[in-house]
């Protein structure tokens, strides 16, 4: 992997609450069982994603300012997430991908 400097490199999907979430079109809107625990520990009713690029570095950068890290990187074939929480409450996901893989498997994973 090269090192270039950790930055956001956009928005990689909003996430949030459904009581129908199979009638939700996901490539617009990524949307959860009502009673999934994978926002947690937010209570809040939705999750934005961002692209990142050198996740490891912006954690480290992120830790430095003090902002809680929820987890460890963790590690997909489509990518690296981790999830951090922001001085409201809301959970953030950071997600460096590995566009191939996700190109290849028409946006679909195991998350």
């Amino acid at each position: 992997m090269k090192y270039t400097t950790p930055k956001v490199t956009g928005i990689g999907g909003i996430f949030f609450r459904s009581k129908n979430p199979d009638e939700i079109n996901y490539l617009r809107w990524s949307p959860f069982e009502e009673k999934t625990d994978y926002f947690n520990p937010s209570k809040k009713e939705f999750m934005i994603n961002y692209r990142v690029q050198n996740i490891e570095g912006m954690v480290k950068k992120l830790k430095e300012n003090g902002v809680t890290v929820v987890a460890e990187i963790e590690t997909y074939e489509y990518g690296k997430f981790v999830h951090i929480m922001d001085p409201e409450g809301n959970k953030i996901e950071l997600w460096e991908p590995v566009d191939s893989i996700f190109t290849e498997t028409g946006g679909a994973t195991t998350k």
